[in-house]
């Protein structure tokens, strides 16, 4: 696993989450549990035009809510619940602050991995990764160690 992230932007799943988590302070992270509901996404982009707006990054707010938004609804959609795992593992919204980047996460506990498709741009569904992949620097997801999933976008402040 790489100690930074690479130049470039050429960023891999070597730096993803796990990497921008274990990195961040404490005044550089933000955490927020949602359940697995619709009311949900707006919550998480709250959470994350304030949190940007308290470290002075308001100028990503809209490019991060809306990837926030696509995060949150394909948890709360695809994601596996099993009724052994709901109330142990909500879905759970990162925010990590390591300058110049800000990582935005979405956890849940569903171990099956995203898969994007080709956008139908008639459909009302099955562009979230695609606005994803648009809108961030880069995005991915990582296996937990204690199960579940964590999909993320990586955005570059103007630091």
């Amino acid at each position: 696993m790489s100690d930074e992230p690479k130049p470039g932007g050429q960023l891999t799943r070597d730096v993803g989450f796990g990497w921008f988590r274990r990195a961040a302070g404490a005044s550089d992270t933000t955490m927020c549990p949602l359940a697995p509901q619709a009311d949900s996404v707006k919550t998480a982009r709250d959470v994350t035009r304030t949190t940007l707006q308290q470290w002075g990054l308001s100028e990503l707010s809209d490019d991060a809510a809306l990837v926030v938004s696509e995060l949150v609804t394909n948890a709360v959609r695809y994601a596996l619940y099993p009724a052994h795992r709901v109330g142990a593992r909500p879905i759970t919204l990162t925010l990590l602050r390591i300058a110049p980047h800000v990582l935005l996460a979405v956890s849940d506990p569903s171990d099956q991995a995203p898969s994007p498709v080709q956008p139908d741009f008639v459909s009302e569904h099955g562009r979230g990764l695609y606005i994803v992949e648009t809108y961030s620097q880069a995005w991915g997801w990582d296996a937990l160690d204690e199960g579940g999933k964590a999909v993320w976008a990586l955005f570059r402040t103007g630091d």
